[in-house]
């Protein structure tokens, strides 16, 4: 099987520190060209990562035909326009969580790979570690008897006003930064969708982005319930409680700062 030609989208610090390396590594991927909107920053990354070409716009990127897929690190709120213009350019799409910031921006993402043919998916890597397949495994073998209920903690601290996460109008906040890896592996785990959903919020006085946020997550055969900050402690957990055992996963979703 012949390699996957790679175009990335931007010099992300989880893109150049983690994913592009991690993808370099690979059996059937090879990242051939990088872009960014400074066209130097594309160029230090490219020579530091190898990548034979750099590109000063996202634009030229697209056009390159020797790229077969994109990756899309770019900040939340310009993932559903940029992942729309790279199907449109015929690439396949790798785009980091969230993919949209609501209902109808992923219905129209998924509208335009339906008119272009290509695949998207979302970046989420818990959905295919071997901790998570393993967990997966063991609940629905019933090894814990009949799940009940999930439980999840996820935290950090930054306050940092030029950091994207804070800028509520690019899709910033804890939920959607660290709140969907509970929300996502809840629905993993439990193989349902919620009936049910209630939440609370506590904004940041300046930035306006969620710094607390809370759930519960009501499922046909169970419940789930988290907690996640951008200004707490640094710490994770997953609880899943079934019927006659338990499982708990001490670092379930490691992000990248």
């Amino acid at each position: 099987m012949k390699k996957v030609k790679w175009g990335i989208l931007g010099t992300a610090s989880i893109a150049v520190r983690k994913v592009i390396p991690g993808m370099q590594k690979g059996a059937y991927s090879e990242i051939t060209a990088i872009a960014s909107r400074d066209k130097k920053k594309a160029e230090e990354a490219a020579r530091k990562l190898g990548i034979p070409k750099a590109y000063g716009s996202y634009e030229e990127l697209l056009r390159d035909r020797e790229v077969e897929a994109i990756y899309n690190p770019l900040p939340n709120h310009l993932h559903v326009p940029w992942s729309i213009k790279a199907a449109e350019a015929g690439k396949h799409v790798l785009c980091e969580k969230p993919i949209s910031l609501t209902v109808a921006e992923a219905k129209t993402l998924a509208a335009a790979r339906d008119r272009a043919g290509v695949k998207i998916g979302e970046a989420f890597m818990v959905k295919t570690h071997p901790q998570w397949l393993r967990t997966q495994e063991i609940i629905r073998s019933g090894g814990i008897g009949k799940l009940r209920t999930a439980m999840c903690v996820f935290s950090y601290f930054n306050r940092d006003p030029a950091n994207v996460r804070h800028k509520v109008e690019w899709g910033g906040g804890g939920l959607m930064d660290i709140g969907c890896y509970p929300i996502t592996m809840s629905r993993f785990i439990f193989a349902e969708e919620p009936i049910r959903v209630a939440g609370m919020l506590e904004r940041d006085p300046d930035f306006r982005t969620d710094r607390l946020a809370s759930a519960i997550l009501e499922f046909p055969s169970g419940q789930s319930i988290f907690s996640c900050s951008t200004q707490t402690a640094y710490f994770q957990r997953m609880h899943f409680l079934g019927t006659s055992g338990r499982v708990e996963v001490e670092i379930p979703l490691e992000r990248a700062e």
